[in-house]
C-alpha cells in the first residue's frame, strides 16, 4: 500500500515559495505608494493563509508536464491569483458586506487601518495582478489574463448572487449557481491557468477545476457550521446566522459531505491519465474536503 502523500509539507513548501513572491510584489508596492497605503497592502497580502490557489495552479502546470519553478510563467500567475483572491477577502469583510473583524487569525484589513483604506487596497490588488501576469512578454500571458479577468467577475457575480440570497430559500441549481461563481470560479481559473501556463493546452482541467471549486465551497460551508473561530481564524457560524443558501443548509450537512466526496472522486478520476506527475494535484484535491480550516 502506498504512503499517504505528504500534502500538509508540500502545502507549506509552496506557501513559502508564493510567499517570498508576494512579498516582492508587496515592496515594489511600497516603493511606489503613499506609505499609509502601502502598509495596508502588504498587510493584506503577507497576511498567511494555506495559499490553496497559487498551490493548485503549480500542481497543474506540473500535473502536464510544465514548468512550476519560481521563475515561471505558472509562478506569475500563482502570484496574480492570489492577489486577486486576497482582494475578494479584504473587500468582503468590509461592514457592506460580511462585516468581519477577524481574517487569518488577526483583524481584518478595515479593522486595522480604515474601511477607505481597505477599499483602496482591493482596487489597488486587483490592478496590481494584472501588472504582475503581463510585466514579461509572452504569447500565453494574454490568455491567462483573460482567464484571470472572466473568474474574477465571476467571483464578483457570486457575491451579489450571495448578498441577494439572504434569508431567501434557493432551488439546488441556484445553490450550485452561486457555489461555481462566487468561490468556484478562482479555483476553476488555478486549474485551468495552471494547465494554460504549463503546456498552453487546457487538458481536460476545466472540469477539474469545477469539481474541485465546489467540493471547497461545500466543504467551507461545513467547516462554518461545525468549527470555531479559533480554528478557521475568522468567524464561525456566520451563514446559518445570515441566513445564506448553502448546500449543507438546503439538503443537510452529511448529504452535502457525501457530494463534496463524490466531487473529489470523480476529479480524482478525471486525473488518471496524467499519471504520477499528477500526485500533487490529487493530494490537493483530497485536501480540500479533509481539511480543518
Amino acid at each position: 500500500m502506498n504512503a499517504p502523500y505528504p500534502i500538509e509539507a508540500a502545502l507549506r513548501d509552496l506557501a513559502a515559495r508564493v510567499e517570498g513572491q508576494l512579498r516582492a510584489a508587496a515592496e515594489r508596492q511600497g516603493l511606489a505608494g503613499p506609505p499609509r497605503l502601502a502598509g495596508a497592502f502588504g498587510y493584506a497580502l503577507l497576511g498567511g493563509g494555506k495559499r490553496l490557489r497559487p498551490a493548485l495552479v503549480l500542481a497543474s502546470a506540473q500535473a502536464v508536464g510544465g514548468d512550476a519553478s519560481d521563475g515561471s510563467l505558472a509562478m506569475r500567475f500563482a502570484v496574480a491569483l492570489e492577489m486577486v483572491h486576497t482582494y475578494s477577502l479584504v473587500h468582503d469583510d468590509l461592514p457592506c458586506m460580511d462585516d468581519d473583524d477577524l481574517r487569518r487569525g488577526r483583524p481584518t484589513v478595515h479593522r486595522a487601518y480604515d474601511e477607505a483604506t481597505a477599499v483602496l487596497v482591493g482596487d489597488g490588488l486587483q490592478s496590481a495582478a494584472f501588472a504582475w501576469l503581463l510585466a514579461e512578454p509572452d504569447a500565453r500571458a494574454a490568455a491567462l489574463a483573460r482567464l484571470l479577468a472572466d473568474g474574477a467577475t465571476r467571483m464578483v457575480e457570486g457575491q451579489a448572487l450571495d448578498m441577494a440570497a439572504e434569508g431567501r430559500r434557493l432551488s439546488e441549481p441556484e445553490v450550485h449557481d452561486l457555489m461555481a461563481r462566487k468561490t468556484g470560479a478562482l479555483l476553476q481559473a488555478a486549474v485551468v491557468g495552471g494547465a494554460l501556463a504549463g503546456c498552453g493546452e487546457i487538458r481536460g482541467m476545466d472540469e477539474v477545476g469545477r469539481e474541485l471549486g465546489l467540493a471547497f465551497q461545500i466543504a467551507d460551508d461545513l467547516l462554518d457550521l461545525t468549527s470555531d473561530a479559533a480554528t478557521l481564524g475568522k468567524a464561525a457560524g456566520k451563514d446559518a446566522a445570515a441566513g445564506k443558501a448553502t448546500l449543507p443548509s438546503l439538503v443537510g450537512p452529511e448529504e452535502a459531505r457525501r457530494r463534496a466526496e463524490a466531487l473529489c472522486q470523480s476529479a480524482d478520476a478525471r486525473l488518471a491519465p496524467l499519471g504520477a506527475r499528477a500526485d500533487l494535484l490529487r493530494a490537493l484535491a483530497r485536501y480540500v474536503i479533509t481539511r480543518r480550516s
